[in-house]
């Protein structure tokens, strides 16, 4: 398995009011961000770049930065295959990067699905990961009352607070706890100072990092679990002895059939028999991405760790079931390991 192809997609989400334009401006100003494509889900005003941009047409606009922006005002497929069209022809600037700003109100899980599995995108794009912004004044209230927020801040790969400076310090604390027990492989930082550099690494596009994948202080076995709400609830599976990838691969399958309604992200690290190097898996819903295998471990530790965020689904079904299958692998596998 390769590393993924084509240019890192970017999904910036975040409820209504977030500040997740605030956010993409700033990142705008810094050279490191030249040779962006921006596409905007949203209509309205926007500022980009100190330009003003009034309901946005299809047609991209060259920013003063190299950036290039346009609007998305049908299928986010078609926006996307649109633009590498323009890029072919040379009617736009190359761009290294395309960075997705959805409309606060969006479930960024439909969107994450096409980006991950669609065969036509997958030739030109893979998804480089998702950052939500996350009101610190009003997210708590969100979180509680909107289930958009809710999947967007289980969603991400990285949480970026906003309007601290707002927020009492007992609202900040609550907010805290309530987005550790929702998501505790995202990356948890504020959006004030978070820089795009720092952003780019944990998500991958820089240098290969554990962060990445927000695996820094995976536990040595399997984590109890943390619940947001009734349905909602995250928890980290590992495993010490390398894993057999085809007990693996029908096991993630047929969990998915089955239950990916109810798996809201799952993504990790394999320690696989006969690799010296591992295997990363990115899933939303009933669609996984292709996994890949990093160039090299992050560090020393060799352990596989799955993340999981679900929605109804009992982490101890979900970890027995595993097991069952790792058994399984190591009864039947044949005298030449399997790889991926």
């Amino acid at each position: 398995m390769n590393a993924p192809a084509g240019r890192p997609l970017i999904v910036l989400t975040g409820f209504l009011g977030s500040g997740k334009t605030t956010l993409l401006n700033r990142w705008l100003r810094d050279p490191a961000l030249a040779g962006t494509a921006v596409l905007i889900n949203e209509f309205g005003e926007i500022g980009l770049d100190h330009q003003l941009i009034e309901a946005l047409d299809d047609a991209p606009v060259l920013l003063a930065n190299g950036c290039v922006c346009c609007s998305i005002r049908d299928d986010l497929k078609a926006a996307l295959l649109r633009l590498e069209e323009r890029r072919y022809a040379g009617a736009v600037p190359d761009y290294t990067r395309v960075i997705i700003e959805t409309t606060g109100a969006a479930d960024p899980a439909p969107i994450l699905a096409t980006l991950l599995c669609d065969p036509e995108l997958r030739h030109h794009y893979h998804l480089g990961g998702v950052v939500t912004v996350v009101d610190a004044v009003n997210g708590g209230a969100d979180l509680a009352r909107r289930p958009e927020a809710l999947r967007q801040a289980a969603l991400a790969d990285t949480l970026l607070l906003s309007k601290r400076d707002l927020a009492s310090a007992p609202m900040l604390a609550a907010l805290h706890e309530a987005l550790a027990r929702l998501n505790p492989a995202a990356v948890l930082d504020d959006a004030a100072s978070a820089s795009w550099p720092a952003i780019a690494t944990r998500l991958g596009t820089g240098d290969v990092r554990r962060s990445a994948l927000g695996l820094e202080d995976a536990p040595p076995a399997a984590s109890p679990e943390h619940h947001h709400g009734e349905h909602f609830a995250s928890f980290t599976l590992c495993f010490d002895e390398p894993m057999d990838w085809t007990a693996f691969g029908v096991w993630l399958s047929l969990l998915l059939h089955v239950h990916g309604a109810r798996v809201l992200r799952v993504k990790g690290l394999l320690n696989v028999i006969g690799s010296d190097t591992p295997a990363v898996i990115n899933g939303v819903q009933h669609l996984v991405h292709p996994p890949y295998h990093l160039p090299r471990w992050p560090d020393e530790d060799r352990r596989s760790r799955l993340v999981f965020i679900t929605d109804g689904l009992a982490h101890a079904a979900v970890a027995a079931s595993l097991a069952a299958f790792n058994a399984l692998g190591a009864r039947f596998r044949p005298a030449a390991d399997s790889s991926p």
